[in-house]
């Protein structure tokens, strides 16, 4: 007796949703257009054959069941998206067309491979195929289907801890752990997990574009140095050509013949192999293998090379082949960011008076601070504007307008104007909130979607150098996983961003902890303080700020000869980089920075706590201070961090 599957599962025999009949149709219409535009892929087709694509329907019932799960209703009530096989005259539920029951796999050609579907809980797989789609119900319980409908003919219940080979992936070896849904040869237990079988690689490529000959694919995993690449990845297709002898990844296939990336001023071409020398990539600064393909600039007496996976890195590349384009002069040609116009006096581009070269007074001086990186001005010559008070660091004044630098593909152009939105004011690299000069990228993609910051102290990292803190040369890595967690080795913080690591070990340590001073001078020490980089021995210290117990394994800064040490977060803040004077949106109202020059701390209205920074804000909405207790003065009004900041902004 058939069962009607619509009285086992209940959600298919709920009412019809409330929606409306011109609604219907507008999803019906849309969805379809956007499938019918991707024509996806029928897996049930041959890989030597032409592929047969899928159309797709928007029918409420599948007489035949779907080829999948066996269920003949649609889901997905509101369009009644389902996908048809022409050829071979199957249908799918949305989701069941990426898992058909049985599939013929380039990675296994010998023998036919079964959807099996495996418990999370008990661990136990089975090839009886559970009703409704595997897209929607990925953690449904293959016997509850007490119908019998959707069942295959051989019925097969294996304990897969009892055997390791139907526990992970054969073709990459990864554990299937949570994943409900493989395919496993009956014959010889070749296992598949959905992310493989979804890559369907043709068997023969006949042009390539890095090979002279067709190329055949490989049946197995390639355990050898890709030629194009020179790394071994066993997850990625590969193919070959046996009478030159030649393996290599699909991806390598179509690599570029000419690139530019900001990392060097001249065009880079790929060879297939390099010359008799040794040399570094210029990329991750390691050793680059001859044997295998290279990046290298041709130009004569420029010894540029680059690994190819380095040099086209999303990081690195901006994805455009310059191959037939004409190599025109640079129409970067540097701006000069001034104009001399008289002796120790300049025009800048970024201030409508003229600056004057002045060599630092430490009493004069004492509060100036550099609008570019907003650092204090403590010593060597500066720029300096007598009628408005405007200070340029000397190195500050010479940043170049347009910069192409290591921390993006994309050209970067100098913006000294002030920032007025909160959410525009952290810096790209290392977090940071800012009121100084910043770089920007030149491409409107990158505005429109990234937004893209870069302050002035990220920018003057230089892309290969030596630390204090470490034995070995440094670089700065932008070839990174998304999923990568790296462990700073200055903060124990987690790089999310570009980062700094070492060339020869596992050093790294990120923006934040590359950019602050080795020598910061503390308004209450007449010494500089130093930056010490840890110690070994365990010492006990105490703060002169916080007045709390020092973790000497961390950065930490010190006075040798006053014997005073103070955190580095307590000397910083997360204000180092904030202005005085200037104002920016938060909210629904605005903030103004201020000195915290006072000679006795401030107490933060929201935490209660001393404020230590060097700055702090206050707060205004329609003009008026947001703070208005009776019987505090303006100065009594003060917020700490930012972090207060926000807390206060939530009662606004």
């Amino acid at each position: 007796m058939e069962i009607d599957h619509e009285l086992l599962i209940p959600h298919l025999m709920m009412e019809e949703p409330t929606v409306k009949e011109e609604d219907i149709i507008h999803n019906q219409t849309s969805t379809k257009e956007m499938y019918d535009a991707e024509k996806p892929r029928c897996l049930l087709s041959h890989p030597a054959d032409s592929p047969h694509n899928l159309s797709v329907g928007c029918d409420p019932k599948l007489p035949l069941g779907c080829f999948t799960c066996g269920g003949k209703t649609t889901v997905r009530r509101q369009d009644y998206l389902h996908f048809h096989c022409t050829t071979c005259d199957v249908k799918f539920h949305e989701g069941c067309q990426t898992r058909p029951r049985r599939i013929t796999h380039p990675y296994h050609l010998q023998h036919p491979l079964t959807l099996f579907y495996r418990n999370p809980e008990t661990g136990i797989i089975s090839n009886i195929i559970p009703y409704s789609s595997p897209y929607e119900s990925d953690t449904s319980d293959p016997e509850s289907n007490s119908s019998g409908e959707g069942k295959s003919e051989l019925v097969d219940i294996i304990p897969s801890k009892s055997d390791i080979i139907f526990d992970k992936c054969t073709w990459c070896g990864k554990d299937f752990k949570g994943d409900v849904w493989f395919y496993r040869c009956l014959i010889c237990g070749f296992c598949l997990d959905l992310s493989c079988a979804l890559t369907l690689p043709p068997l023969t490529i006949a042009n390539p574009k890095s090979h002279h000959h067709s190329l055949l694919f490989l049946p197995r995993p390639l355990l050898v140095p890709c030629d194009a690449c020179g790394l071994v990845n066993a997850l990625e297709p590969s193919y070959a050509c046996f009478q030159c002898n030649y393996m290599i990844h699909q991806n390598c296939i179509d690599l570029p013949r000419v690139i530019k990336i900001t990392r060097h001023h001249h065009r880079l071409s790929f060879t297939p192999f390099g010359p008799p020398l040794i040399s570094l990539c210029r990329v991750c600064y390691k050793e680059v293998d001859i044997k295998y393909g290279q990046y290298s600039c041709q130009h004569e007496d420029c010894s540029y090379v680059a690994h190819s996976k380095c040099a086209t890195h999303k990081n690195v590349w901006d994805g455009t082949e310059l191959e037939w384009e004409t190599e025109e002069s640079d129409e970067n040609e540097d701006i000069a960011p001034f104009k001399v116009v008289g002796e120790d006096l300049i025009k800048h581009f970024c201030h409508k008076h003229h600056l004057r070269l002045k060599k630092h007074d430490g009493f004069r001086e004492a509060e100036k601070q550099c609008r570019a990186c907003v650092f204090p001005i403590v010593s060597h010559q500066f720029y300096h504007c007598k009628i408005c008070n405007y200070s340029l660091h000397e190195v500050c004044a010479g940043l170049p307008r347009k910069l192409d630098h290591a921390l993006h593909k994309h050209r970067l152009v100098l913006d000294p104007s002030p920032l007025h939105d909160y959410r525009n004011m952290h810096c790209s690299t290392c977090s940071r909130a800012f009121t100084g000069f910043r770089y920007k990228c030149s491409e409107k993609i990158c505005q429109d979607r990234t937004n893209l910051n870069i302050d002035v102290s990220c920018i003057l990292v230089p892309e290969y150098f030596t630390h204090k803190s470490h034995e070995h040369p440094v670089v700065i890595s932008t070839s990174y996983s998304d999923t990568d967690e790296i462990l700073c080795n200055a903060c124990q913080g987690t790089c999310w961003q570009p980062h700094i690591k070492c060339t020869k070990c596992d050093f790294a340590m990120c923006y934040t902890c590359a950019t602050i001073p080795n020598e910061v001078h503390y308004k209450f020490d007449e010494h500089p303080l130093t930056l010490c980089h840890g110690e070994s021995r365990k010492s006990k210290y105490w703060c002169e700020v916080c007045e709390k117990k020092l973790d000497t394994t961390k950065w930490f800064y010190t006075c040798n000869k006053c014997c005073t040490t103070v955190h580095r977060e307590c000397l910083f803040g997360s204000t180092v980089y904030m202005q005085p004077g200037s104002r920016f949106n938060y909210v629904y109202g605005t903030v103004e920075v201020f000195r915290n020059s006072h000679n006795s701390r401030l107490v933060c209205r929201k935490c209660f706590h001393s404020c230590t920074d060097s700055v702090y804000f206050r707060g205004y909405k329609s003009q008026q201070t947001f703070i208005s207790y009776k019987g505090y003065e303006q100065h009594e009004m003060a917020i700490c961090s930012l972090t207060c900041l926000k807390l206060e902004m939530l009662f606004w």
